[in-house]
């Protein structure tokens, strides 16, 4: 049982306050957490700290958010866990709740419009940074892979994020497993056991409706191995190909809010949900993307150090990792596919030197592209909708 350390006002106020002041991502989120819990309140060792966010990398689902549901959990047991989960995740979820109703209102002004087709402009290059910021970790915790095989599991991940759409966890899990097999089979006299890391991947025959959003936010919210952008090309395939629920320049209106509002990149499901079925709608793709977060904390926290030494479950993470990564580059694809007018491919290309060149962040690039767009519908330019 977890001693307690804090009281759950303690525990509301702090991670209620890093879900407010969490902008730029899972760095910020981790970097805030550690400040807390290990520099300022010293609940946690550092080694502590760094062996909870590697076990958190292992779990599909949005690590940063998973990471602060573990410390909450760490200081005041499993009710911490849930106080602190909720407090960490709400601010976010009412802001991009209330930038929906704003951005994908009936008729919003021109400047709304050219704002969020700016900043949705700018949605692939983030996609490309995220996915070049996390090659080289992955190459260097996967020196048992092989760089061939690491090549072909980026490769084989950008291929279906590029054409799959919602079928791309096969090819996530699929990965994980042949580098599976290849280790096991390459010991002499082991025998190749069965492991299955991820939760049952079905595929629901549904045509709408609210069992329909359900099902993409579980999917969103319990098969994003590898980081938020992975459910991109999903979500996409789903929310705008599939169901209609919005168009392509909508989809990346809803990627940039996930992306300017504190709070996990999966909040972006909460957009959709909001397009789909209005702030129900958004509320419940919120709550089922989230609650695995919860549950998989809740029951594999007391597994942890296990998880992390069993080397079956570094295999299959050693093959999906970088298939994940390749998924976030090739979620670029489809996402530039989506835009329609000249000065967004020429916007495109400004943002991808701001991030990768001149290494600006992803806040202040979305915002400067948002900006571009607003001038450009008061311009009386073409504006997307």
């Amino acid at each position: 049982m977890t001693t307690p350390h804090a009281s759950l006002r303690t525990v509301v106020v702090e991670w209620g306050r890093i879900g407010c002041i969490g902008f730029g991502g899972p760095p910020t989120h981790i970097a805030l957490l550690r400040e807390l819990c290990v520099t300022r309140r010293r609940w946690l060792t550092a080694e502590e700290f760094e062996d909870a966010i590697g076990a958190c990398n292992l779990l599909p689902g949005p690590a940063s958010t998973q990471l602060a549901i573990y410390c909450a959990r760490r200081v005041r047991g499993r009710v911490g866990a849930i106080v602190g989960g909720a407090a960490f995740i709400v601010p976010g979820l009412a802001m991009i709740l209330a930038l929906s109703a704003l951005f994908l209102a009936g008729s919003p002004p021109a400047w709304v419009r050219g704002a969020g087709a700016g900043a949705g402009t700018a949605v692939a290059a983030v996609a490309v940074h995220a996915g070049v910021a996390l090659m080289p970790s992955s190459r260097r915790r996967a020196h048992a892979t092989g760089t061939v095989r690491w090549i072909a599991y980026i490769a084989a991940g950008a291929a279906a994020a590029a054409t799959l759409g919602p079928w791309i966890v096969l090819v996530l899990l699929g990965c994980g497993g042949i580098e599976l097999f290849a280790r096991q089979a390459g010991r002499a006299g082991t025998t190749l056991s069965v492991f299955a890391p991820a939760p049952f991947v079905g595929a629901a025959v549904m045509t709408g409706g609210l069992a329909s959003l359900a099902w993409v936010a579980f999917k969103v919210g319990a098969l994003s191995y590898g980081g938020g952008f992975v459910i991109i090309p999903l979500m996409q395939a789903d929310a705008v190909h599939r169901y209609h629920w919005m168009t392509g320049s909508q989809f990346l209106n809803a990627v940039a809010l996930g992306q300017i509002t504190p709070g996990p990149v999966v909040q972006t499901v909460a957009v959709v949900g909001f397009a789909a079925a209005g702030v129900g709608g958004g509320l419940l793709a919120a709550l089922v993307a989230f609650a695995p977060s919860f549950l998989f904390i809740g029951v594999g926290a007391p597994h942890f150090d296990r998880l992390r030494a069993d080397q079956r479950v570094r295999a299959f993470l050693d093959g999906a990792g970088p298939a994940a990564i390749g998924a976030i580059l090739g979620s670029a694809i489809p996402l530039a596919l989506a835009l329609s007018e000249p000065w967004q491919y020429a916007l495109l290309g400004g943002a991808a030197i701001l991030l990768l060149v001149l290494r600006r962040s992803v806040v202040f690039t979305l915002l400067a592209a948002g900006a571009v767009g607003t001038l450009v519908a008061l311009a009386g330019g073409a504006v997307p909708r």
